[in-house]
């Protein structure tokens, strides 16, 4: 039941979702649901191109998974250097992208117009550009096109270029590698084919050749203490990462929760305004009764007064 009520909180417009979350958050709470309550309350609020992607995630899965097939044809493109390939394939992207940018319009205006009479407007601008970046960048990154396959989307994603960028295979060079090379090959200072033999190595040169090996073997050993001290500072960092993503959701979280609260004092405030000044007229018109009142009682006492001053003898 979780899953389906969070497909419906991300497919409501932004306007409306910590309205949402929090009413969701407190029917979770009462129904005794810890867990539930919990994984609603780590819900963020998308922006607006986010809940446009997310809609099309959501209501068209089918167009999002010709995206994934072809962001995999161009990725084989690519790395097979077939340039009448990749090019066909890219004029094939563009259409696509623009197919869904416009889908994902159609189906983002349909749900602003059913959302009109609470909180949206139909005619409200859509940021499709951020919409077809987040597109495009799914095409090109993998995991960029996991994150929209989950309808859970929070925010639009661009990339830069298009197409992977092989990376290079670093390797240590010492010394001894070009003497190994040199091994190898069979070739040093002699005709080419032809391996050239010294008839006794001097005892300089074996010192040297044993000293390049100790070098060698202790910076071998240096670099593996730097690289499982980078390793263990990696895992450090992505720790205090994590505890820092956390700490900007749930403020994320109070400040949208405290928006709302803002909202409802304001409506109260207002309702409170509006009786202070029933309550003022109220009060003006009784002033009013009261002196009339107060004005009939003088008139009285006046008449009496006149009456006993004329009593018969």
């Amino acid at each position: 039941m979780t899953d389906a009520l969070i497909q419906r909180l991300y497919e409501e417009p932004p306007d409306g979702f910590v309205a949402a979350r929090t009413a969701a958050i407190n029917d979770a709470k009462q129904a005794g649901d810890r867990d539930a309550a919990k994984r609603l309350a780590a819900l963020k609020k998308p922006t607006v191109a986010a809940w446009v992607v997310n809609l099309l995630a959501l209501r068209r899965p089918d167009l999002i998974e010709q995206l994934v097939d072809l962001s995999t044809a161009l990725r084989d493109a690519q790395r097979g250097l077939d340039g009448d390939q990749l090019r066909e394939l890219n004029a094939q992207r563009r259409q696509v992208v623009s197919a869904l940018v416009g889908a994902a319009r159609k189906l983002a205006t349909e749900a602003l117009a059913a959302d009109a009479g609470a909180r949206a407007e139909p005619g409200a601008k859509l940021p499709l550009g951020e919409v077809e970046a987040t597109l495009t960048a799914a095409l090109a990154e993998p995991a960029v096109a996991a994150q929209v396959r989950t309808g859970r989307l929070i925010r639009a994603a661009t990339y830069a270029g298009f197409g992977e960028v092989p990376r290079p295979r670093l390797r240590l060079v010492s010394d001894l590698d070009t003497d190994t090379d040199a091994d190898e090959t069979g070739e040093e200072d002699g005709a080419e084919g032809e391996v050239v033999e010294f008839p006794q190595q001097s005892a300089r040169d074996r010192q040297a050749a044993e000293r390049r090996r100790r070098e060698w073997e202790q910076r071998r050993r240096e670099l593996r203490r730097e690289l499982s001290s980078a390793q263990a500072a990696e895992r450090r960092a992505d720790e205090q990462l994590e505890r820092a993503e956390a700490a900007e959701r749930d403020a994320g979280h109070r400040v949208e929760d405290l928006d709302a609260e803002l909202a409802e004092l304001e409506r109260r405030r207002t309702e409170a305004q509006a009786d202070v000044a029933r309550r003022k007229q109220s009060r003006r018109t009784a002033e009013r009764e009261a002196a009339a009142a107060r004005r009939q009682v003088g008139d009285v006492q006046a008449a009496l007064e006149d009456l006993e001053a004329d009593e018969p003898d």
